[in-house]
């Protein structure tokens, strides 16, 4: 049976004008042990829902520093995401964000 919070999230992203912060990864996660593999479904999750197009990166601070530092948070997800290709990696850290927040100019 699917999970509940993955239908939800392809119900969601069915909506072409919603987009998704990849964010708040660590601090749902147990605070003093958690790893990418952790992590990593719920990212799986979300490229499989959302696509690279519609994905954004969120450092989620300063919340994130109740489990992790702003350096620990941004390298696991860089870790993540470094097999994507270059162009794909620049939408999901920059060009995305520019996009969706109209910030061209």
């Amino acid at each position: 049976m699917i999970n509940d919070w993955k239908y939800d999230l392809q119900r969601i992203a069915a909506y072409e004008n919603v987009h998704c912060k990849v964010s708040g990864m660590v601090t749902e996660a147990n605070w003093a042990t958690w790893t990418l593999a952790d992590i990593k479904p719920y990212i799986d999750a979300a490229v499989e829902a959302f696509g690279i197009k519609r994905l954004m990166f969120g450092s989620d601070w300063p919340v994130c520093l109740l489990a992790a530092d702003y350096n620990k948070n941004l390298s696991i997800t860089q870790e993540y995401f470094k097999t994507f290709s270059a162009t794909e990696q620049q939408q999901f850290f920059d060009q995305n964000a520019i996009n969706f927040y109209n910030l061209n100019d």
